[in-house]
């Protein structure tokens, strides 16, 4: 019998692997550069931040890191109180990774049906994790596609691996 947990934390694990690459592969002159409304460092934080979010069972039991000075409303914030630099958010990143894993490890048949945990989001529990990936692999799209129209050695298509499953 398949998994679902498995699935989901691979999957979980490869759009944060394609997140982490572009993070940690953009050079020091793009960090600041507009991606569209906002800077790249800018999605970088603000996809970390929901990923982190949703990843907690519901909005209350959220607990709020160093990187949130001004705890959810940094995350709910256009713009952060601050500038992060490149080394956090690859950081974070990995937090977000090993906050997939055990979260995953704690869901059963019964919370995966339940209910998402947040007002918003009336969906289920399952059904956010699936929002929550195509949301890390949303921003990671734009990221990459950023990276390629301004860096020259973007444009191979190999530079940007496509993760099928698992963290690299």
């Amino acid at each position: 019998m398949i998994d679902v947990r498995t699935i989901f934390t691979g999957q979980y694990e490869a759009s944060l692997a394609m997140l982490d690459e572009c993070i940690r592969r953009c050079p020091e002159q793009h960090w600041d550069g507009r991606v569209a409304k906002f800077t790249f460092w800018q999605i970088a934080y603000h996809t970390l931040g929901f990923t982190d979010l949703y990843l907690s069972p519901t909005e209350a039991a959220f607990q709020p890191r160093d990187l949130h000075p001004r705890g959810l409303r940094e995350i709910y914030d256009d713009v952060p109180s601050r500038r992060f630099d490149q080394g956090e958010l690859i950081g974070y990143a990995a937090i977000c990774r090993d906050k997939a894993v055990e979260t995953l490890a704690t869901e059963t048949p019964e919370s995966l049906r339940g209910g998402s945990g947040f007002s918003w989001l009336p969906i289920s529990r399952g059904e956010l994790h699936i929002y929550n990936m195509r949301h890390i692999q949303h921003h990671a799209g734009q990221l990459g596609a950023y990276l390629r129209r301004v860096e020259p050695a973007w444009q191979d298509p190999n530079v940007l691996r496509w993760m099928k499953t698992g963290w690299r």
